[in-house]
């Protein structure tokens, strides 16, 4: 994709001064321009390191002097390097952002840019093909409204590649004419000429015309010599390698080869690859070049007939040894070109394992969002609550559901990459069936009350209540089945039904969920996209809104139980999600989990009255007075620390009935602060309160002599919950 891309960006970054905002001062000019061309260059030596770090500084300055053309161009560039580094979902994210950018400039240059972009991130994946087109014919509408023939000769370079690669040879001909007969009639850079000629080259080794292809092909090669023209050399001799071999030409193929590899070593560097943690393949060619010299040495024999006889033996002796080396050579040659492209296929299995990076930060990035997330949530709620604000309360309940909604985003696109980087395993715990489904029909109960719909449950008795497995996994499987369903459906019904198809001899019990609502219906040509990521139907119920992840979460968690999800649905006619998966009966004696116990803690906030003291410990100011706010409603007495170490000598001072720890604190964090705490009192309850990533760090956190965690942003009534369930019964209010 990168090869389509780079000719469109050197395209307007040598229009920047025609576009830039004409109301900001010289010097921001300046800069921008500077920092736009850094990340260019970076971006065109595969230095996406560099690339990424000028064009987030162009995003905070472009903001800063408003000038929406600059912060385009940033996030275009950005959407080119993640989907380029295989991280198909932030690249996405990035080049709608800019579309989205260039829309509201209503600068149809822009728009057509955009679109043009998102055409060519959507082309390298068959499922979004039509998509693709989609934009492709956008970007040309505009140009030709435009009348501007130098991007229309560009659009075609790459919708004509797009074509080829799918394999519509006559499509991509009749562009590839198209973009020909512009060239006739109008100057056009030398350098986009020679993207055509490739072009027409691919095109004919598409097509199986060989002599034509090779004759394409090889008309370009002293010009990309010459001028080191690298993306273009890759892909020339590239093809140029593989005509040479379907053309019986061993050694012309593996001289293109060579000239393929040199090419690919240039662009592609060791260091490079470390620096931006991307893999990509590393061509080690080892030559083995041998040269077949056939010596014939003439000597004056004598006239006679014998001579004769003998030298004519020896030359056919050595043509003969000449043939077998030459045979021996061809055979190298193309065993030479099967192993590397093994290696390619190696390489690239390799780099697709580095996705696995992009979840350590994303786990960073979701908290860093849930802790300004935790205040505006918890000031929204308590100025709700406030009888003074009545007449903001709509507001401010909008407030709170923008930001659960972002919550939820964060959250579930978390879960995605941590599902694509196979970073998620399937728990073993106990847990009870009856208790879950109550935990999941209990939290739709103010949506069910909205939409006036009715949920009904049906269990087959002959299923264990008691199970090992992961509740916590199912759960968010049941969730997003019942809330897409309630999302849908409005004053009708829904239905959970659980039935057991079969036992095993192991003692697996095979059960079939189904999620049924007497909705709307879902289209046919809609059935298979909805599985896709941020993909959603139209929905009349416009009060809730939806991320267009949650089918995609539940198909990637079924995978993790080997089992698929079936949808039966026609308009008018609801639809029914129904899926299979083993349940394992818990035959010892059944243990709560921690969060089952927090569920079922004693739930009468009255007891918290009394003389209580909390400390309170957290380094973000805001989120201090929230939780104090939020005790101060139970009459509870708090006290504020503002990092760990200070925690540590306040404990020491005084008494407290319970400490509610942060765990990201400068000087000292909330675990070594436990750690110390629990030297001096073992018995006073330790909770977490943190908005960290709980799958990588639970462990971690308990083991450190913390008590109990609530993850940020909470709900206010498990918050109280495990503040009840953690201070002794002794001191609780009888």
């Amino acid at each position: 994709m990168k090869i389509k891309r780079f000719i469109f960006i050197l395209f307007f970054v040598f229009n920047i001064p025609l576009l830039t905002a004409q109301n900001i001062l010289d010097h921001q000019k300046d800069t921008l321009r500077s920092l736009i061309d850094q990340s260019n260059r970076a971006y065109e030596v595969y230095n996406y390191k560099d690339a990424i770090k000028y064009a987030s500084i162009l995003i905070d300055k472009s903001r800063e002097y408003h000038d929406d053309y600059h912060s385009f161009l940033a996030y275009d560039i950005l959407g080119g390097i993640y989907s380029e580094t295989d991280d198909s979902v932030q690249g996405r994210i990035f080049s709608e952002k800019a579309l989205e950018i260039a829309r509201a400039t209503k600068v149809d240059s822009l728009i057509a840019w955009g679109s043009l972009n998102l055409a060519i991130l959507y082309s390298d994946n068959k499922k979004t093909y039509d998509k693709a087109i989609h934009f492709f014919k956008e970007s040309i509408a505009i140009n030709e409204r435009l009348k501007d023939v130098d991007q229309l000769y560009l659009i075609y370079i790459s919708l004509a590649w797009t074509y080829i690669d799918n394999q519509q040879f006559q499509e991509a001909h009749t562009i590839l004419s198209k973009a020909d007969s512009i060239s006739e009639k109008k100057k056009i850079d030398p350098l986009n000429k020679l993207y055509i000629e490739l072009l027409f080259g691919k095109y004919y080794h598409a097509i199986k015309d060989y002599d034509l292809a090779k004759k394409q092909l090889e008309s370009i090669t002293e010009e990309i010599d010459n001028d080191s023209i690298t993306d273009l050399a890759i892909e020339v001799y590239n093809n140029l390698a593989e005509v040479y071999y379907k053309t019986d030409e061993p050694k012309n193929a593996f001289l293109s080869l060579e000239k393929y590899n040199h090419y690919k070593q240039k662009a592609y560097t060791l260091e490079k690859i470390e620096e931006t943690e991307k893999a990509r393949a590393k061509f080690d060619l080892k030559q083995a070049q041998n040269d077949l010299r056939t010596v014939i040495n003439e000597k004056e024999y004598s006239d006679t007939l014998t001579a004769i006889l003998i030298v004519a033996t020896i030359i056919l002796i050595i043509a003969l040894l000449g043939f077998f080396l030459f045979f021996r050579t061809r055979r190298r040659y193309i065993d030479h070109l099967k192993n590397y492209n093994e290696e390619l296929i190696v390489a690239k299995e390799k780099a697709e394992k580095l996705s696995k990076v992009q979840t350590k930060f994303l786990s960073t990035v979701s908290h860093e969002l849930r802790t300004p997330l935790y205040g505006v949530i918890g000031i929204s709620t308590l100025l709700k609550e406030d009888p003074k604000l009545k007449a903001y309360e709509e507001d401010l309940e909008s407030l709170k559901f923008s930001a659960d909604y972002l919550l939820a985003l964060i959250n579930e696109v978390l879960l995605i990459s941590k599902m694509d980087a196979e970073a998620i395993k399937l728990s073993k715990k106990p847990y009870k069936l009856d208790s879950l489904i109550h935990s999941i029909t209990r939290s739709f109960e103010y949506s069910l009350q909205q939409s006036n719909n009715k949920l009904h449950v049906q269990i087959d008795k002959n299923i264990p209540n008691s199970l090992i497995g992961d509740p916590v996994r199912l759960s968010q499987i049941l969730m997003n089945l019942v809330g897409n369903a309630l999302k849908f459906t409005k004053e009708g019904n829904v239905w959970i039904t659980l039935n057991l198809i079969s036992v095993s001899k192991k003692g697996s019990y095979k059960t079939r969920f189904t999620i049924k609502d007497d909705g709307p219906g879902i289209p046919i040509d809609k059935q298979e996209v909805i599985f896709h990521e941020f993909t959603q139907v139209e929905n009349a119920n416009h009060s809730y809104k939806g991320t267009g992840l949650g089918l995609a979460i539940v198909k990637k968690l079924l995978k993790l139980y080997n089992s698929k999800i079936h949808l039966k649905s026609a308009p008018e006619h609801g639809s029914e999600f129904n899926f299979s998966i083993n349940l394992k009966k818990n035959d010892h004696q059944y243990e709560e989990s921690d969060d089952e116990t927090s569920k079922s803690a004693d739930t009468d906030d009255t007891k918290l009255s009394g003389d209580k003291h909390i400390l309170i410990v957290d380094d973000n100011k805001i989120n201090q007075k929230i939780t104090q706010k939020i005790l101060d409603k139970y009459n509870v007495k708090s006290s504020l620390a503002d990092d760990g170490k200070q925690a540590v000598e306040m404990s020491r001072l005084y008494k407290y009935d319970l400490i509610l720890m942060d765990i990201n604190m400068p000087k000292i964090n909330g675990m070594e602060a436990a750690v110390m705490i629990r030297e001096f009192d073992k018995n006073i309850p330790i909770i977490a309160l943190t908005a960290v990533e709980l799958d990588e760090m639970r462990v971690e956190i308990t083991n450190s002599g913390i008590n109990d965690i609530i993850h940020k942003p909470y709900d206010r009534s498990e918050f109280i919950k495990i503040i009840i369930k953690n201070i002794p019964a002794e001191k609780l209010t009888l």
